[in-house]
């Protein structure tokens, strides 16, 4: 789906996520374009929830800031309620329903919810009306095709967070070059059992 036909300006990013077999790494590149038009080179499109949780989006930054906020809210309702953990499939399920909800007047954004259960790392990927679909690895937003083709090429589901951070770094550096929209340094997020990492890089090694 593209904003362009419902009014707005199309927004460009590429952003990644990695299932590991100890984490999940999530990654997006921070250049916030719209149309011609570099908005600004410090965009944020990758989030922590908590320690074991996190989103990263490809889309308008507005709507993905706001999603944010409801969806941080109600995951920390639910816990303050029950006093325990929201799953990550949980977390990824209200995220699908708040945009299903909302599917006359959509958010203009994609998603990825990625994060570690007790059992094993998981990570969804969700559209703009909420389709929800589980996967090893993805790539969104304009420079996704680019992305994905490095990813596939070197995915394994052995390799080790710290592997898969650097796939994902060489995957959205991959995209940098080629997409227009996509570019002006990395955001990572690592999750694991043992804690969640963020860190930024710049565009270029």
């Amino acid at each position: 789906m593209s904003g362009e036909q419902f009014g707005y300006p199309s927004a460009g990013a590429t952003t990644v996520g990695i299932v590991c077999k100890d984490g999940v790494v999530l990654a997006s590149e921070k250049r916030v374009a719209y149309g011609f038009s570099i908005m600004t080179k410090a965009g944020k499109k990758v989030f922590a929830i908590n320690e074991r949780v996190g989103v990263a989006f490809a889309g308008l930054i507005s709507d993905a800031q706001a999603v944010m906020r409801r969806l941080s809210a109600e995951t920390r309702l639910y816990e303050l309620d029950t006093h325990s953990p929201m799953s990550v499939k949980s977390t990824a399920k209200i995220l699908a329903n708040m945009l299903y909800s909302q599917k006359y007047f959509p958010i203009f954004a994609e998603t990825i919810v990625g994060g570690v259960d007790p059992d094993a790392p998981r990570m969804y990927i969700l559209d703009p009306l909420g389709s929800m679909i589980e996967d090893k690895y993805a790539a969104i937003g304009t420079g996704g095709s680019l992305a994905i083709s490095v990813i596939e090429g070197a995915y394994n589901q052995e390799m080790t967070a710290k592997e898969g951070r650097d796939l994902a770094v060489r995957s959205i550096r991959a995209a940098i070059s080629r997409d227009i929209a996509s570019g002006d340094g990395i955001d990572v997020v690592m999750i694991c059992k043992n804690g969640l990492k963020e860190e930024s890089l710049p565009a270029k090694a």
